[in-house]
């Protein structure tokens, strides 16, 4: 009797141009937590969506539970008892989060009615148990991203699966979600559900994966157990080379004189029907050199207070005093933010930061095209020009900047919302998020990069529900707990500890008041 659950032997899929995966094996067993580990690009999401049959044109042969699987269509893999998380949200906007989770398979009343009775109450018990206290009747275009990150667990967890893909499922987590969503996998898996869980947090998969699997252009270079696997020694796999530092901080380049950005008696008005949340009486600065990170739990109101600077909420919605190298400033558009120096990363990259159907040219200049404008109109030469150099200098990996946005894979998008902003010639740049979905490399070099601007004097505001690189790449930490100040350390006092403790403190009030 074996416990293999799934056997994928020699897979290979190839797209125009591009040989995606080469004979790739993968081995999981019943009860298990396998990692899957790899660079953008590498073959990871190719090689599970071959599993859940969204791709049905491939080479190879799979096993299920011991036997031959024909998996060329999504409801193939819905029959064994294979779900799927998808990297990419894969919701619908305008329909309700119940909706959603019961999508294609809504369950009806004897006279055959949907009984959406049963759907919200069915769609509340999965919210609550992954922490989430939202109506089931809530539009998802007016839930966060970590909300539609975890309403996408629920949508999954509401089937009987045997097992269960999740692709970058904490990307948009702060670590008390991704500490919730830990204990539901070991439940899984104790139940005997395998799990195929890819992510590029590698202090995750030493938290919850029992094997490691990397791939590497498309070839699987090494299977281990998790508890064997150095963190070195998976890094090396994945890029092919040693990358040294991981997070390569310099000493402390900031400036002790006007703070570049000063932010005093910050509201913002909530708008729940919106997943928007209230800030109260937020007070914070950012000197020329300093990188500052706002930590904070899932609606927190880090976003908020990174897109109230930008001047993206109406302008009735935000009270409070801005000063930029100190002079008063008023936060009523992202044009006019840009326009006095100050730019953002927004958090979701692929909805807010980019039009993926442009090529890299053009979302590289689209915020400062008027640099380009001469008498004759815009000069195209010179535009190529500067967009070539930033994809020079920021390594980003394009057959050339006439590549639509869409085909590059998630770290270069990410760079390409870089280039965007650093041609706006930043003093202060706000970052939500900036590592989110991509690859260890890709992170190595945004480190990096993020070290030269604090060195040429740029003041960074830095979002981030990775503790570990708040910890690591800030100067100073402000912690948020919902939409106030509840703590602030200097680099040499801040710990994961005094963090989270700051990150729950106004919680832990309410609670021990009674409070709702």
């Amino acid at each position: 009797m074996t416990d293999v659950v799934l056997a994928m032997r020699g897979i290979t899929k190839a797209f125009p141009g591009v040989r995606a995966l080469d004979g790739v094996d993968l081995t999981v067993h019943k009860g298990e937590v396998h990692a899957l580990l790899g660079e953008n690009g590498a073959g990871k999401s190719t090689l599970m969506n071959i599993l859940s049959g969204a791709f049905t044109d491939y080479g190879g042969s799979i096993e299920f539970a011991g036997g031959p699987a024909n998996i060329h269509h999504p409801r193939d893999a819905q029959r064994l008892g294979i779900g799927m998380i998808h990297q990419e949200l894969n919701l619908v906007p305008h329909l309700s989060i119940a909706d959603n989770i019961f999508l294609g398979r809504e369950p009806r009343t004897k006279r055959g009615t949907l009984d959406r009775a049963l759907m919200h109450r069915s769609a509340r018990e999965l919210l609550a148990n992954l922490g989430l206290d939202l109506s089931p009747s809530r539009p998802i275009r007016r839930c966060r991203l970590a909300e539609q990150q975890l309403i996408e667990v629920a949508k999954a967890l509401s089937l009987d699966v045997r097992i269960l893909v999740m692709d970058e499922p904490t990307s948009a987590l702060a670590d008390a979600e991704v500490a919730r969503l830990f204990t539901i996998i070991r439940s899984l898996a104790a139940d005997g559900v395998a799990v195929i869980y890819i992510s590029h947090r590698l202090e995750e998969l030493e938290q919850i994966a029992d094997t490691v699997t990397v791939l590497r252009d498309g070839k699987q270079v090494g299977t281990q157990p998790m508890a064997q696997a150095q963190r070195a020694e998976l890094i090396q796999l994945m890029v092919g080379r040693p990358i040294g530092e991981m997070f390569p901080r310099a000493d402390d380049t900031a400036d002790t004189g006007t703070p570049q950005l000063a932010v005093d008696g910050l509201n913002l008005a909530g708008d729940p029907l919106n997943g928007r949340t209230a800030l109260h009486g937020i007070g914070l600065n950012v000197h020329k050199g300093e990188i500052v990170g706002l930590a904070g739990l899932m609606g927190a109101g880090r976003t908020e207070v990174l897109q109230s600077i930008f001047g993206v909420h109406p302008r009735h919605a935000v009270s409070g005093q801005f000063r930029i190298a100190g002079k008063r400033y008023s936060p009523t558009s992202p044009g006019h933010a840009i326009a006095r120096g100050i730019t953002m990363i927004a958090e979701d990259r692929k909805t807010e930061s980019l039009v993926l159907g442009n090529t890299v040219q053009f979302n590289t200049t689209l915020s400062s095209l008027g640099r380009f404008v001469r008498w004759t109109g815009v000069s195209r030469r010179d535009e190529r020009a500067e967009v070539r150099r930033l994809v020079t200098d920021l390594r980003i990996k394009t057959p050339s900047p006439a590549t639509v946005v869409n085909n590059l894979s998630g770290g270069n998008q990410q760079k390409v919302v870089l280039a965007k902003c650093l041609l706006t010639q930043p003093a202060v740049l706000l970052m939500d998020e900036p590592t989110r979905g991509i690859d260890v490399g890709a992170k190595a070099e945004i480190y990096e990069l993020m070290n030269q601007l604090a060195g040429q004097g740029v003041a960074i505001l830095m979002v981030s529900s990775e503790l570990p690189e708040l910890l690591a790449m800030c100067d100073r930490i402000v912690v948020l707990c919902e939409g106030r100040v509840t703590g602030e350390f200097n680099r040499a006092d801040a710990t994961q500890e005094r963090i989270l403790e700051a990150a729950m403190a106004r919680q832990a009030v309410l609670s021990s008041d009674g409070a709702t």
